[in-house]
């Protein structure tokens, strides 16, 4: 049912891929963050920028800021950037994510410092700095930075190699409305601004997500491991899987953002479809709902790598094999 995707390539194949990573951490966020930062052959993270979603931004500021610290990589640039969507008051999600945003692990109050840039500016000055193509964003949660961004400096498109985005949902239907993916429907107007941009775009949604469960004996896997990264890793997971596991009645909890990062690392773990997505941003019923050309039956222009399926088993491997790294 679906094709093989492939991660397009700028430049030399040994090249580091650069990256900035557009957060707003939550548990799954920071096994993506540490995840990045433990392939440092492969990626070049630029920044972290952080917006509000999953907690308030001064939440999800320091939660980054955290999990730096925790990867011992006090020398990454966190930057804090909008604090709501572009036309909506803030939807948060502290029902899955705890108070903190971060909750399950205990870790220390970051003595990191913010960087005195904002976010928007981080990404605009660096991308404006960097050649054409040369950049690929990987936002993890509602899209406010990157469409504030676009919106701001349309002259940093050309910069952008790809954005590989954990959002949206097609066979998986909603995860915080009957029809809509958390992450669009916080702010859908900026997700509508980011799939009109005409950069390439990975989609990274629910569909996808919801075969990558971190079953006791995967989560064992990380605590076996036995460090101060890895059990905090295992401590997140036991947190978060309770939301799911009472909802869905699976066998353990979803690793959304992790498959971003996944995707850039080994992306033969995933398959998918080149098609149409647009947003929807009027209907009551439907707001933030990505409607994705799944079976290509309409003539609008595809816009998007759509993935649909992954290799659970090789991601979990690639995963608890970077965490060994710490």
């Amino acid at each position: 049912m679906c094709q093989k995707c492939t991660v397009p390539q700028t430049g030399n194949l040994m090249q580091k891929r650069k990256i900035i990573i557009d957060t707003d951490p939550g548990q799954d966020d920071a096994v993506a963050i540490l995840l990045a930062l433990a392939s440092g052959e492969e990626l070049d993270v630029l920044g972290i920028t952080c917006v509000a979603g999953n907690v308030p931004l001064r939440l999800t500021s320091v939660n980054a800021l955290k999990i730096c610290e925790l990867a011992n990589r006090r020398d990454i640039k966190v930057l804090a950037g909008c604090d709501t969507p572009l036309k909506r008051h803030l939807v948060t999600a502290e029902h899955v994510h705890g108070k903190t945003g971060l909750d399950g692990p205990t870790l220390p109050e970051p003595t990191m410092q913010l960087q005195p840039q904002n976010a928007v500016d981080f990404l605009i000055d660096t991308l404006r700095s960097e050649p054409a193509g040369s950049v690929t964003l990987c936002p993890l949660g509602p899209l406010t930075n990157i469409a504030t961004a676009i919106e701001r400096a349309p002259d940093i498109l050309p910069k952008i190699a790809e954005i590989v985005l954990m959002g949206g949902a097609y066979f998986e239907v909603g995860n915080i409305t009957p029809a809509a993916e958390f992450n669009i429907y916080v702010d859908p107007e900026a997700a509508k601004i980011v799939f009109s941009s005409g950069v390439p775009i990975t989609v990274v949604p629910l569909d996808v997500t919801h075969k990558a469960l971190v079953t006791k004996e995967r989560n064992d896997k990380f605590r076996a491991l036995g460090s101060a990264v890895a059990i905090a890793v295992a401590e997140m997971t036991d947190f978060f899987e309770r939301f799911d596991k009472e909802k869905y009645g699976s066998e353990g909890a979803p690793l959304h953002d992790p498959c971003v990062i996944a995707y850039l690392l080994e992306p033969t773990l995933f398959t998918g479809r080149f098609i149409n997505v647009e947003i929807e941003t009027a209907s009551e019923l439907t707001l933030g709902m990505t409607v994705a050309d799944w079976w290509r039956v309409t003539e609008r222009t595809p816009n998007a790598m759509f993935l649909g399926d992954i290799d659970a088993d090789g991601f979990f491997a690639l995963l608890t094999e970077r965490l060994a790294r710490y």
